[in-house]
């Protein structure tokens, strides 16, 4: 009975006495560390320290400590990555920033040339952003080449020659390296890309389970509607992080294993979405806060399972059998435990439809349990033969250049912005009379000032505090006067830190940078006073901090300018899944081709809802003035997901289900829900449609088959497209008013 208790105190998320042992945070401290990010940072730090290294032996200290720069401008678009195309990933950090470095080196005396040179680096890194993911890590790249230069302390063209010489062997040794370990690394980045991906499966279902549990008033108070688009925005990326990486040519058995382990975990989110449909009208039924509370609970217990999966693959062991018996929640029980308290037959149909989404999350858990003991073969046709449709292109091309040329583009006003902001940080450090380190306040400039004011916001503050804390150790590690051997390892420790953490958590990021700009610019110039340069890093980062966020409000890109895009994507997105699912109840079966696109469109439809949701989340640290109407964006999303729940829920019935659904009858109804979800979500207008109760209300219990809850699926699907559609005309109206 206790154990009961504790499990529905869970569920509502009460809190526990000693919620978080001791073992559990060593366990993730475990995750952590065995993650893909550390791994890829711990190959950037044994790339520096080892290129650094023979650079030192073969050429002396001052050579060595311009090719750590290279290494250093190399690094951030080291990501995992396929490998597929990853040599020429590099290639604009090291083809652009050799020949800025030498242009900084040389120019620097001269403030007349190294201003608009400056910005013109700035402006041309930053358009990098319009190429997506791929582009981002560009601009670092640049702005360390161009940035660092004015730390070398090389005078004169021979000097800035052997610099750019020295720099430039670093930069391509680290190529060679990153492109070579990366290809080492593939499997274990795999792995790892698909634990982390279960791991954001695991934490979207404990979400769910608490809207089982929590009164709808609780949940509107503790912000849990908009902690699920967070989680499902997040669990978006990840995904596709995995997909990227799994389902490059899985031609192996173990590819094929990891593959197949991704689509379930893809299907199992599809189940967890389908799983919140009825939830209102089954709180309003007798004794459905105990079937609710129930489902809750076991939602919780099930996530255990995934993250003992996921850290199966990160430990690289087999996963022990599952002990866990499925609960009497199976539909084929007859929901035994809510009795004739129920009354009428409608609500206890709905409880039975819920158990029985509960018992499809159960299954697919089962099966990613046997696929990674092997005890399955896995089912990864599909992408077997169409896996280059599901990775995110990774060639070069000059397409997205055709979209910046507009004063709206968010590439193009950022790298105006940065540019703008550039130059008066450089004017601003050349007018403070101990301007010995003025790459300080431009580098703060540069990594704090984002396309997003929200970023700024984060990386401002991240900045302000990880700074503070990375000058106390940098500090007490230049005090001690450690030699070079020394400070070069600790080097190379900051480096990979800073690299592994940059998108996962800024503030270690900020530490480590500091520590690393201040060891750097000591290895640069060994004639610098430890103190001097801890106190002016402090001075320096508040000073570029200002600059920036006053930059910040310069051609801004608000929010609001892109959801009117978004909006239109995620209809767009919505109308295609749609079809594509309701195609999937035609009698002749279903075929690769229609499964690839359906599984396209799927992905599309998740995502769109994802960068509008992730949108709304950077919105709310904007100025109250300039933000969309974040109420209408949010009913819009809840609008998106119970649309995609119907949809799922009609998938799950066409394809697992195929045999109790009349499909002959099911063809006219299908095309017809096909054809107007269509036409609504199209339409400019779109008003709610109004609700029929016989097509609501569950058929009679003595009625067999599934065929009357595909329609009442379909019924309410095309209302919900409707509500949708009238929810985003709003936004729109609002966003044109303004």
């Amino acid at each position: 009975m206790g154990e009961d208790t504790a499990a529905a105190n869970r569920a509502r998320g009460k809190p526990q006495a000693g919620r978080r042992s001791c073992s559990e945070v060593l366990r993730a401290a475990a995750r952590a560390l065995l993650s893909a990010h550390v791994t890829n940072g711990l190959v950037a730090a044994i790339g520096l320290l080892a290129i650094s290294g023979i650079v030192h032996r073969t050429a002396g200290a001052g050579a060595a400590a311009a090719a750590m720069v290279g290494v250093i401008v190399a690094t951030p678009p080291d990501h995992p990555a396929p490998r597929r195309g990853r040599f020429m990933h590099f290639l604009p950090a090291a083809l652009l920033g050799t020949p800025l470095f030498f242009a900084v080196v040389s120019l620097r005396a001269s403030m007349a040339a190294l201003v608009p040179l400056l910005m013109a680096a700035a402006l041309i890194a930053f358009l990098f952003a319009a190429w997506g993911k791929r582009g981002l890590p560009i601009p670092a790249s640049l702005m360390f080449a161009t940035l660092f230069g004015l730390a070398t302390p090389a005078s004169g063209a021979a000097a800035a020659a052997r610099e750019t010489l020295a720099f430039s062997v670093g930069a391509w040794l680290y190529v060679l390296w990153a492109t070579a370990a990366n290809a080492v690394l593939n499997h274990r980045y795999r792995a790892l890309a698909l634990a982390t991906a279960l791991d954001g499966v695991a934490a979207l279902m404990r979400a769910q389970g608490l809207q089982f549990t929590m009164p709808p008033q609780v949940q509107q108070r503790t912000g849990l509607a908009d902690r699920l688009m967070r989680l499902q925005a997040s669990l978006a990326e990840q995904l596709q992080g995995a997909r990227n990486l799994l389902l490059e040519d899985p031609d192996r058995p173990r590819r094929l294993q990891l593959a197949g382990m991704l689509l379930h975990a893809i299907d199992l989110r599809d189940h967890l979405t389908a799983s919140t449909l009825d939830l209102d009208a089954l709180r309003a039924a007798p004794n459905g806060e105990s079937l609710l509370c129930s489902v809750g609970v076991e939602l919780q217990g099930l996530a255990p399972e995934l993250e003992e999966i996921a850290d199966a693959l990160r430990w690289n062991r087999r996963p022990q059998p599952r002990a866990r018996p499925r609960p009497a929640l199976d539909p084929a029980a007859g929901v035994p435990e809510l009795g004739a308290a129920w009354g009428s037959p409608a609500p206890r149909l709905l409880a039975r439809s819920l158990a029985r989404r509960v018992a499809h999350v159960h299954h697919e858990i089962a099966r990613l349990l046997q696929l990674a003991r092997g005890e399955r073969a896995p089912g990864a046709d599909v992408v077997g033969t169409a896996w280059r449709e599901f990775v995110t292109p990774t060639h070069w091309s000059w397409q997205p250049l055709r979209s910046l040329w507009r004063l709206d583009a968010p590439p193009l006003r950022h790298g105006i912005r940065a540019a703008l902001a550039i130059a008066a940080g450089c004017m601003v450090a050349r007018a403070i009379p101990w301007a010995v380190h003025e790459t300080w306040i431009l580098l703060t400039i540069a990594f704090v000032l984002r396309t997003s004011f929200s970023q700024t916001v984060e990386r401002r503050n991240g900045r302000i505090v990880g700074t503070l804390l990375g000058c106390v150790i940098a500090g007490a590690l230049l005090h001690a006067r450690l030699p070079a051997l020394a400070l070069l390892l600790v080097v190379a420790l900051a480096h990979g830190l800073a690299h592994a953490f940059v998108l996962q958590r800024y503030l270690v990021t900020a530490v480590a940078a500091t520590v690393l700009a201040l060891l750097q610019a000591h290895l640069l110039n060994a004639a610098s006073v430890p103190a001097f340069d801890v106190a002016e890093r402090v001075i320096d980062t508040v000073i570029g901090v200002g600059i920036a966020s006053i930059f910040s409000y310069v051609l801004p890109s608000w929010e609001r300018m892109q959801i009117g895009r978004l909006v239109a994507r995620a209809l767009a997105a919505q109308a295609r899944h749609a079809q594509l699912v309701l195609r999937l109840g035609h009698v002749d079966g279903v075929s690769t081709e229609s499964e690839v696109a359906w599984r396209l469109a799927r992905r599309e439809a998740y995502d769109s809802l994802s960068a509008l949701a992730l949108a709304v989340q950077r919105s709310r640290s904007e100025p109250r003035g300039v933000r969309p109407p974040l109420g209408d964006v949010q009913r819009m999303l809840e609008r998106g997901y119970q649309l995609f729940a119907h949809l799922t829920a009609v998938k799950t019935m066409l394809l697992r289900r195929r045999a109790l659904v009349d499909l002959r009858q099911m063809q006219a109804p299908l095309e017809q829900a096909a054809a107007r979800i269509a036409a609504v979500l199209s339409s400019r207008g779109g008003q709610a449609l109004p609700a029929r109760a016989d097509a609501i209300a569950p058929p009679p219990e003595q009625q067999t088959g599934l065929s009357p809850w595909v329609l009442r699926r379909l019924h309410l699907a095309t209302q919900v497209a409707s509500e949708l559609r009238a929810d985003a005309t709003r936004v729109t109206t609002v966003l044109g008013r303004r």
